[in-house]
């Protein structure tokens, strides 16, 4: 990779904003750089490499910090989601039942072997999609609150199955591989917990500021990368060594100076380097070689839009529930994953990304009608934040 490759990545990754631009449309930035990706990738142009090893690990590093970022979204310290857990776990629960008949009927339909991934597909839900829906629309009352609970655990259970599920033949070490990283950030909790209580992060905090040294973010990022760096050893993917290091971050409290740096490293440069190098991946002309993947990209879709929206039998309102639905960050791992591990069939990444496609736009469309019912008044909605 050389400066004007990642310069040309960089300004086609400005497609992104330019796309989510009109707020009526509601569609994700990522959305953009992915088209852009395949635009200059192997489908399109072919004037970036994706199998370059740099473009390939700074990728990486953008994959492990978007994840972290998601992690430390999860409002884990909330106490109102914490009220709502139950219902939230059960409604997750029914949708993970539903998933294993859809997901081991489409399975057995498209003949793939790959019946476990279309389960955690199907029952995954997106925090990183839903709680900006939500804030974006300034939605709130108690069923919000239990769909919101309900997305951050279906968002963890699926983050930890995924690795479980793409390689099943080596799902064992994989379920090591996991374990090992779950533990690790459970040390990180309790570590970053005894800093926060004695006072040691707020006098690092106060140095960093006044001396302009940065050693939040240095910090966090020597942790991230060494998980990272764990998950590598342990066979399973930097998505969940991201994922689980947010959640530990999220449950101690990251300090909104930390939250704004992370955001300009994940969001304007390593993220869409990211989504670019995704989407560069992705051949398309395999998709249109295999009708039977784009059919198996619009079931995925679709059948996870219509298993959300059905646990309005178990309360969830219509519109919630197909918010809830929106997914991105599990199918994208998922296409990662296999690319990199070279188990899934022609055009069935592309397939994946067909489905939460379908999920994204069903979310927006369901985002309006929500916002007619759950939407609180400006003042109502500030004050909680």
């Amino acid at each position: 990779m050389t400066f004007l490759s990642l310069a040309l990545i960089a300004v086609v990754a400005l497609a992104g904003p330019l796309l989510a631009l009109p707020v009526r449309w509601r569609l994700p930035v990522v959305l953009g750089e992915l088209l852009a990706g395949i635009v200059i990738g192997r489908t399109g142009l072919g004037l970036v490499d994706p199998a370059d090893p740099t473009f390939s690990l700074l990728a990486n590093i953008g994959f492990a910090l978007m994840m972290f970022v998601a992690g430390s979204h999860v409002p884990v310290r909330d106490p109102q989601i914490r009220s709502a857990l139950g219902r939230g776990s059960g409604r997750a629960a029914v949708a993970a039942i539903a998933a294993v008949v859809i997901g081991t009927g489409l399975g057995l339909a498209f003949g793939t072997g790959h019946a476990p991934l279309y389960v955690v597909l199907l029952a995954s839900s997106s925090a990183a999609l839903v709680l900006p829906i939500v804030d974006s629309l300034r939605l709130g009352g108690p069923q919000v609150v239990a769909m919101t609970a309900q997305v951050a655990l279906a968002d963890i259970a699926c983050i930890v199955a995924l690795p479980l599920a793409v390689d099943p033949p080596n799902a064992g070490r994989a379920a090591l591989g996991a374990l090992t990283v779950g533990a690790c950030a459970v040390a990180l909790f309790f570590a970053l917990r005894a800093l926060e209580r004695s006072g040691t992060r707020q006098r690092l905090h106060r140095l960093s500021e006044d001396r302009k040294f940065a050693l939040e973010l240095r910090i966090q990022l020597v942790l991230l990368f060494a998980l990272a760096g764990v998950a590598g050893i342990g066979h399973v993917s930097v998505m969940l060594a991201g994922f689980s290091f947010g959640l530990a971050v999220a449950a101690v409290g990251e300090p909104r100076r930390l939250a704004r740096q992370l955001f300009a490293v994940s969001d304007g440069f390593l993220g869409p380097i990211f989504f670019v190098w995704l989407g560069a991946s992705l051949n398309l002309r395999d998709l249109a070689g295999h009708p039977d993947m784009i059919v198996l990209g619009l079931s995925l879709g679709v059948g996870t839009v219509l298993l959300h929206a059905g646990l309005r039998a178990f309360g969830l309102p219509l519109p919630l529930g197909v918010i809830s639905a929106a997914q991105l960050g599990v199918p994208v791992a998922a296409a990662s994953i296999g690319t990199q591990l070279h188990v899934l069939q022609p055009g069935e990444d592309a397939a994946l990304l067909l489905g939460a496609l379908v999920t994204i736009a069903a979310s927006a469309a369901a985002g309006s009608r929500a916002a007619k019912s759950f939407a609180e008044p400006a003042d109502a909605s500030d004050a909680k934040h």
